[in-house]
């Protein structure tokens, strides 16, 4: 019997939401907030009645029967580190999203409303890898610095769904499996997924493996600390550099990789070499998490808008493909993960994790 979902991942100006009939989308909707809507609530969670009350709105003016849903998952948020999985939202799972665990970000919000909206109708609520998931092994975590151990912030959703999905298309488990998963989006995180773990990655959001269009990623440490003490710049300032202003912005001035694939191929010499050196610095990641597999990798998958650009693909196959073939899967289609996630579950192929 199929199984309906509703579908829910919140942004920080936006609610992007889906209804499916098992992996068959039926429609999705990206909500859009205004900044004045937004400033109205002083917290997250504050905007959980405004943000639900939409969705309703929404799916009333597409005459969809809420009643007819058998599960509502929404995008994980900022909750302590956990193992990936999809996790049914639990009384413990939902005080941590409220309160914000390891930060307020609207993603927070994905639970609050898949629990509320579930409860009213009498269907299970889950969320599903989110960006908190740590299955590092613990030599992984060392940076030479106690103080500042390196983290598991990465793009788990989508690696954990491509991994997995190139696994279902081998015929293997995903268990059984050493791969290597590259996310190319705003972002880069490079991850060694070993026996079902993702058991190290380049932290895909602040200081840790290649620059991406938003990020500036490792930097030199000597000249950052005199960045810092220089009195040129707040910490504010600083951190911009690194989240939101580094890499493409920084070079070129565009975060969009088909702007800078335009200048490449109008004979941009500046946009030429800084694409060459961003397919230069992730061929080093890949080849860095092969190391952590003894390598011995099975396949190398890569994903995220970037891999689109058929330019930076071949340049990291002519990089790394000694290492493991390619598969490549563009784009994240962060709302059917979600309801995958969901499904294995309701369908008894995994069983939920519990907070």
């Amino acid at each position: 019997m199929s199984i309906k979902s509703l579908i829910i991942n919140p942004g920080s100006t936006s609610t992007k939401i889906g209804v499916f009939e098992d992996e068959t989308l039926l429609f999705e909707e990206t909500l859009r907030h205004s900044t004045e809507e937004i400033a109205q609530y002083a917290t997250i969670a504050d905007q959980k009645d405004f943000r639900k009350n939409i969705i309703i709105n929404l799916l009333n003016e597409k005459n969809f029967d809420i009643k007819t849903l058998g599960m509502v998952v929404g995008r994980g948020g900022m909750l302590k580190p956990i193992p990936g999985g999809t996790y049914a939202v639990t009384d413990d799972l939902l005080n941590d999203l409220k309160i914000g665990k390891q930060g307020q970000h609207a993603s927070n919000l994905g639970g609050m409303l898949a629990r509320e909206i579930g409860d009213e109708i009498g269907v299970p609520s889950f969320i599903v890898d989110p960006v908190v998931v740590d299955e590092m092994c613990d030599v992984a975590r060392y940076s030479g610095v106690p103080e500042l151990p390196r983290t598991s912030v990465f793009h788990a959703l989508n690696q954990k769904a491509v991994a997995k999905r190139y696994a279902k298309e081998a015929g293997k488990n995903y268990g059984d499996l050493n791969l290597i998963v590259v996310h190319m989006g705003g972002g880069v995180s490079v991850g060694a997924h070993k026996a079902g773990k993702v058991i190290d990655v380049f932290n895909a959001l602040d200081g840790d493996g290649a620059f991406s269009p938003e990020r500036a990623g490792s930097a030199p440490v000597g000249a950052l600390i005199k960045m810092c003490f220089s009195g040129q710049y707040t910490e504010k300032e600083i951190y911009k550099k690194f989240v939101g202003g580094g890499g493409l912005n920084a070079y070129l001035g565009t975060n969009d990789m088909r702007d800078v694939e335009k200048m490449v191929n109008e004979g941009d010499a500046k946009a030429t070499e800084v694409r060459n050196a961003f397919i230069f610095q992730v061929a080093k990641d890949i080849g860095a998490m092969a190391c952590v597999l003894n390598g011995k990798v099975d396949q190398i998958v890569v994903t995220g808008g970037i891999a689109y650009d058929k330019g930076v693909v071949a340049g990291l196959k002519e990089a790394a493909e000694w290492i493991a073939p390619f598969t490549v899967y563009p784009g994240e289609d962060e709302l059917l993960a979600l309801a995958q996630g969901g499904l294995r579950v309701m369908n008894g192929e995994e069983k939920a994790m519990v907070y």
